[in-house]
């Protein structure tokens, strides 16, 4: 179902996972033998019915959850078999995260939530990327505020900052615009689009909305925990026809794209 990569061009990948949850009666199958390769460099789009296993194979190549067979890799560093000690210096170094819940401290102010992964981590931030980030989300004048001084939108902003100031091989969005009107979302996926063409970052994103879609350059659709198509250079209407083909009911229009 997916183009093969070449392995340089691979931010991550799955190779025949499985995830299960349960036994006997109480079984759950997550995930079917998924093979998935996400390109470096670029933004996809990971789609599905509820209870598909987007969010599950995100969080299986984000780290943050293990399969119970096959193999997952970020770049060239397989995750599977890692100790949590390891796995937690992976996502540290290599992985940033974006939640539907912006999940900022609420204590602290923008710039010190932004800055927040790279202080746990005890490394110095490179000053003149922080810049170029905080100017490409445009809250510099926001800085000093604290979360409950922002709108949903500026937090969520803050959040992609966050995410991207450590440099992250990939960054892993799911639902980031769940919470967020259509003028808010439309700016967060907007930031996301334009971190992808202008720095190069890879973003893999679950979404629900064929609108916030159509700004990824590809779109895998999973359906009963299988990966069963894909679509390139999307557009809003392509993905809702190809949702009405895997019968799956689109979740509301939350971010309409501006012309």
């Amino acid at each position: 179902m997916t183009g093969t990569i070449a392995a340089t061009d691979i931010a991550a990948r799955a190779v025949d996972v499985w995830k299960v949850y349960g036994s006997g009666e109480a079984q759950v199958v997550a995930l079917r033998g998924v093979n998935v390769e996400l390109a470096r460099g670029r933004f996809t789009a990971i789609m599905g019915p509820s209870g598909s296993g987007k969010s599950t194979l995100m969080h299986c190549l984000a780290g943050l959850d293990s399969v119970t067979r096959g193999e997952v890799y970020v770049g060239d560093t397989k995750l599977t078999g890692m100790s949590d000690r390891q796995l937690t210096e992976l996502r540290r170094t290599k992985v940033g995260f974006i939640f539907q819940q912006f999940n900022l401290l609420p204590t602290l102010s923008a710039e010190e939530n932004i800055l927040l992964p790279l202080a746990i981590a005890g490394r110095k931030e490179d000053r003149q990327w922080f810049d170029t980030v905080i100017d490409t989300i445009g809250l510099r004048d926001r800085l000093g505020h604290r979360p409950s001084q922002l709108s949903g939108g500026q937090q969520q902003r803050v959040a992609c900052a966050r995410a991207l100031v450590s440099r992250p091989e990939v960054v892993f969005a799911d639902e980031p615009t769940g919470n967020l009107d259509s003028r808010s979302g439309a700016e967060v996926l907007g930031f996301l689009r334009n971190s992808v063409r202008e720095f190069g970052q890879t973003i893999v994103m679950v979404t629900h909305d064929p609108n916030a879609a159509s700004y990824a350059d590809r779109v895998v659709f999973l359906a009963d925990g299988a990966v069963v198509d894909e679509l390139v250079d999307p557009t809003a209407d392509a993905v809702l026809d190809r949702l009405k083909s895997l019968d799956v009911a689109p979740g509301p229009d939350l971010t309409k794209k501006p012309a």
